[in-house]
């Protein structure tokens, strides 16, 4: 589909779900969409990748082992996304990379918590910043540093961190074939951009969902890299949408999850 083309059917799908819009998206190497992308806003679980990103930063320079194993205790247990809360005990003893791994495929929020006991918030932030970003944070807490809120991002810096990734940029050849490995794995989320999508296409996306609301009104969040039946990466996208209504809605009937779907459609077949 030509660029044109794409920029007609995001402006479409965005009016049709209202709204506030912050969006990157491009394909084959070119942007084809740039909407407010430079504007800072909660990044809610998607800031979980950039998260995932600064730990396998720190595995590959040798200061993480992805073996190494964490105690997960009831205190560091919180609801919403997940399925550590679900456990009616606790007491698991967990390596890193499954934590990573419950952190990315099913969100979990008391992964943080446990990304947090390895490496404190002021130290992903470090992190975050050795790897180019400049506006992507995490909240560490004043009372407990191994405690943070997700924190902010902007659409553009998503969309790089992905880009990067994508091109073998950002971490190290295995950190970035188990990370995508995980996004890319049926298990994950498939209402948005991959709600529509065979299986066979699905596992073409790798993608990565958030979802909250505020005072504002409901956010409904997507990035993730779409990927050439050969393997090869077309496209990233970076799709952020707060302001909006609906927001008891956190299903694939959600206007915005339903922008995503039909633009994940759009993006499968441009490449």
């Amino acid at each position: 589909m030509a660029p044109e083309n794409i920029r007609r059917a995001y402006a479409r799908h965005k009016h049709r779900a209202g709204g506030d819009w912050h969006a990157r998206v491009s394909v084959g190497g070119s942007v084809v969409v740039e909407d407010d992308d430079e504007r800072v806003i909660r990044g809610y679980s998607v800031q979980k990748l950039a998260l995932a990103s600064a730990l396998l930063a720190k595995a590959d320079r040798g200061e993480l082992d992805l073996g190494r194993r964490v105690r997960l205790e009831r205190r560091d247990v919180i609801g919403g996304s997940g399925v550590y809360h679900l456990q009616p005990v606790h007491g698991d003893e967990l390596t890193v990379a499954g934590v990573l791994t419950a952190l990315l495929l099913v969100s979990d929020n008391t992964a943080v918590r446990l990304c947090g006991r390895l490496v404190p918030g002021p130290e992903v932030n470090e992190i975050l910043a050795s790897l180019g970003l400049t506006r992507t944070r995490v909240e560490p807490t004043a009372a407990d540093p191994a405690r943070f809120l997700l924190g902010t991002t902007t659409a553009r810096e998503t969309h790089d961190l992905l880009a990067c990734l994508a091109a073998g940029a950002l971490l190290s050849a295995a950190s970035t074939a188990f990370m995508l490995g995980v996004l890319r794995a049926p298990a994950g989320y498939h209402d948005g951009v991959r709600r529509d999508l065979s299986g066979p296409d699905r596992a073409r996306v790798a993608t990565k969902h958030g979802a909250d609301r505020d005072a504002t009104g409901a956010a409904r969040h997507e990035a993730g890299i779409v990927f050439s039946p050969a393997g090869a990466p077309t496209a990233v996208y970076a799709l952020f949408a707060d302001a909006l209504g609906d927001a008891a809605d956190y299903g694939p009937t959600h206007p915005a999850v339903r922008a995503h779907a039909a633009l994940g459609r759009i993006l499968l077949g441009s490449c």
